[in-house]
C-alpha cells in the first residue's frame, strides 16, 4: 500500500518555505562574500597575497602565519577538541597582531566577517606576532 503524499502538501506552504530558503541562502552569501571581502584587505594589510583569501586551506595558513608567525600551526584545527581551542585562541592572536585588545578579540569570535572588515579598511597596522 503506498501514501500519495502529493495532494497533503498545502501549495502555499511549500511556497513560503521555499522563499524562506532563498531568503537564507542569499543572506548567507552576503555574510560570506562580507568575510571574504575583508580578509582580502586584512591578508594585503599583513603583506600576504589577497587572493589567499579565497583558496581554502591557504586562506588558514595565512591566518595563523599572520596571528602566530607559523603557518603550518593550522594543521592542529583539523585534530577533534584541539581544533576548536586553537580556533578561538588564533581570534585573540589576531586581534593582537592588528594590535587590539582581548575586547576586540572577542569581536572576532562571534562577529567574525564584520570585524575582519574592521581589520582590513580600519586604522589598524599590522604589528605583527605578539
Amino acid at each position: 500500500m503506498t501514501t500519495d503524499y502529493s495532494s497533503m502538501m498545502d501549495p502555499a506552504a511549500v511556497g513560503a518555505m521555499a522563499g524562506a530558503m532563498m531568503i537564507y541562502y542569499i543572506l548567507v552569501l552576503a555574510i560570506g562574500i562580507v568575510a571574504i571581502i575583508g580578509m582580502w584587505k586584512m591578508f594585503s594589510k599583513a603583506g600576504k597575497p589577497g587572493w589567499g583569501a579565497i583558496i581554502p586551506f591557504y586562506n588558514m595558513y595565512c591566518l595563523f602565519d599572520i596571528a602566530w608567525g607559523n603557518g603550518w600551526m593550522f594543521l592542529l584545527t583539523l585534530i577533534p577538541c584541539v581544533g576548536f581551542v586553537f580556533q578561538i585562541i588564533l581570534f585573540f592572536k589576531l586581534a593582537s597582531a592588528f594590535g587590539k585588545g582581548a575586547g576586540f578579540g572577542f569581536g572576532l569570535l562571534f562577529l567574525t566577517p564584520i570585524f575582519y572588515m574592521i581589520l582590513g579598511f580600519g586604522d589598524a597596522d599590522y604589528v605583527g606576532p605578539q
